[in-house]
């Protein structure tokens, strides 16, 4: 029997309801753990990348700093809460945002202490290297040396806090016992995948609508090589294209690639293994409306084609994906993570109830 999984044979009421609060609450931070590492390490990327892609660009005004960096905190959904500590929009204020500022929830400091705090509440759930590693990450990142680094060279920084999720994430592989624990995990990954994958594609939608000829221009085709290096993608795709990089093949590959790990495509594909593992349910058997509209979207991108997402707009694609995960997450949560309040005199009742009929 695995850790996550209980019997309810011959237990009073009340204590199966304690094992299941309990459970739930372990898979929820095993879940966001997962969540918040991957996200970190897709918003060290996005900014490390956007930074260098600056230093091509150097002469560049401010309104033109103001549209290269508003789509990244857009993307985030942060721009509200960006606005109320900043005045501008810059290479400066933007990094720092998504990087130290704890106001921000989705920022990289925020994102990794959250996750710690998971881990520290499931800790005998998770490996010893597991937990050290996240902890290494949180004492440095608490620590004065953090900023010095982020300050005199923001790339190594960002290249450090890559390196831990990697570490993580492989440890995870190695050291965690394949049960329902892992589920949640993986399930946490890949959603936040999936949904950053989309957000990273949609910063540059507008370029290729209305018509993929309009596109072109040195700054274009650096941008959409920022594109791919924020999913860290390029090498992967100069495998499969060897020509230039188009604005089109680029979004059929972030978005259809079964090969690639980040690909849109490839996380769902995980996603529905790992929802089905879950549920017990077969294969294109779903438990809920929302993952029936999961498995929907997903047979679609089995059949749809890249001109015809352009054609009806890949923005309001994006969109699509992106209400899609959001709804499965919900129905996550509700399914295997919420448990209403303990109404004590029912459960008394139900329990002297069971004890008569013995």
């Amino acid at each position: 029997m695995s850790e996550l999984t209980i019997s309810t044979n011959q237990k009073p009421i009340s204590n199966r309801r304690d094992n299941l609060v309990m459970l739930s609450r372990v898979a929820n931070s095993l879940y966001w753990m997962s969540r918040y590492i991957e996200r970190s390490e897709n918003i060290a990327r996005l900014l490390d990348v956007n930074l260098q892609l600056m230093l091509d660009f150097s002469d560049l005004n401010d309104q033109q700093l103001k549209d290269h960096w508003l789509p990244i905190l857009c993307s985030a959904g942060d721009e509200e809460t960006f606005f109320k500590l900043y005045d501008k929009a810059d290479s400066e204020t933007v990094t720092e945002f998504l990087t130290f500022r704890e106001e921000n929830p989705n920022s990289i400091i925020s994102c990794l202490f959250s996750a710690r705090e998971n881990a520290r509440q499931v800790r005998d759930q998770i490996s010893l290297e597991m937990f050290e590693t996240l902890n290494e990450c949180y004492l440095f990142l608490k620590s004065k040396n953090a900023r010095e680094v982020w300050q005199t060279g923001a790339h190594e920084f960002y290249e450090q806090i890559k390196k831990y999720s990697h570490l993580f994430q492989g440890l995870t592989g190695s050291t965690f016992t394949r049960n329902e624990g892992y589920e949640f995990i993986n399930l946490g990954k890949f959603l936040e995948r999936a949904d950053k994958t989309t957000r990273i594609l949609d910063i540059k939608y507008h370029i290729l609508l209305p018509s993929v000829a309009d596109v072109g221009g040195a700054i274009d085709t650096a941008q959409w090589q920022a594109i791919l290096r924020s999913a860290s993608a390029l090498e992967a795709y100069r495998r499969f294209h060897v020509e230039d990089i188009l604005p089109k093949k680029v979004a059929e590959f972030l978005i259809f690639s079964t090969t690639f790990p980040r690909s849109i495509m490839s996380c769902m594909r995980h996603l529905d293994e790992d929802l089905h593992r879950l549920s017990g349910k077969e294969r294109r058997e779903y438990k809920s409306d929302e993952e029936r509209a999961f498995g929907k979207l997903l047979s679609d991108l089995n059949f749809l084609t890249i001109d015809e997402i352009l054609n009806s707009g890949l923005h309001q694609f994006l969109e699509k994906v992106q209400a899609t995960l959001d709804n499965l997450d919900d129905h996550i949560y509700q399914e295997y993570m919420y448990h209403p309040p303990v109404d004590f005199e029912s459960e008394i009742f139900l329990q002297q109830q069971q004890m008569q009929q013995q």
